[in-house]
């Protein structure tokens, strides 16, 4: 019942009356990455959704589009502003995801949707991770977000389809306050983001 039905009813008031709340917020960063990022303060990617359907997410854009002399884009740390440093570390970036939750597309917690070309590297196990819409936050984040290897953020993932209910929901909303504002786990040992996942 709450996992096909009030979970997604409750998803929808909450993203709803958590996006009109922040309103202010969201103009004011989108304000300030335009003006750091050349006029492109969003980025919109496509990710695997529920069952893998593909959608399209909506985030602030943390790094500009600088590009070395071969014409390959920077490496992530070049590439991250001091304005998109901060909205990074204040999990600031999540905000433009309320319209996602309040579409369909996403949950307020759930697996993270990642890239696309990682669907055919993932093992029968870790591909349980697209029985339920993803999240802006989700049982990895909560436990180590970018700070831990894809194996663990995998079995973490899944855990949490299997033992899905509103009680580890609300658990996990609260951890995710307490991370963001002690901003733990925003990168991983090697990277300002996570690397990328190639496969078992």
């Amino acid at each position: 019942m709450y996992k096909n039905i009030i979970k997604r009813l409750l998803d929808f008031i909450v993203a709803s009356m958590g996006f009109l709340f922040l309103l202010p917020v969201l103009f004011l960063v989108t304000l300030l990455l335009f003006l750091a990022n050349q006029g492109k303060p969003f980025f919109f990617q496509v990710r695997p959704g529920r069952h893998g359907k593909l959608f399209k997410i909506i985030k602030f854009k943390t790094m500009n589009d600088r590009r070395g002399s071969n014409g390959q884009l920077l490496s992530d740390k070049e590439r991250l502003t001091a304005a998109g440093s901060f909205v990074r570390k204040t999990s600031l970036d999540e905000i433009p995801q309320l319209l996602n939750v309040i579409k369909g597309d996403m949950s307020l917690v759930g697996p993270r949707p990642l890239l696309p070309e990682y669907l055919p590297l993932y093992s029968k196990d870790q591909n349980r991770r697209h029985e339920v819409r993803p999240g802006i936050t989700g049982w990895a984040q909560i436990n180590g977000r970018n700070a831990i290897g894809w194996a663990q953020k995998f079995e973490l993932d899944v855990w949490y389809v299997d033992n899905l209910s509103f009680w580890l929901d609300l658990k996990i909303i609260l951890l995710t306050i307490k991370k963001v504002i002690v901003k733990e786990g925003i990168s991983s040992d090697t990277s300002v983001t996570m690397e990328k996942f190639t496969g078992n």
